[in-house]
């Protein structure tokens, strides 16, 4: 949650309790991609 958070801005915990762990885990790899970090390979 705290990489989402922080990539996009003004997403708090509240918010993203909805969100199941698929939806979770997809929004933390956007985030990811959006940060430039991680491991491209």
């Amino acid at each position: 949650m705290a990489d989402i958070a922080t990539v996009f801005g003004g997403w708090t915990p509240a918010m993203m309790d909805e969100f199941g762990l698929a939806e979770l885990m997809d929004w933390r790899e956007r985030a990811r991609v959006r940060s430039g970090n991680g491991n491209d390979g």
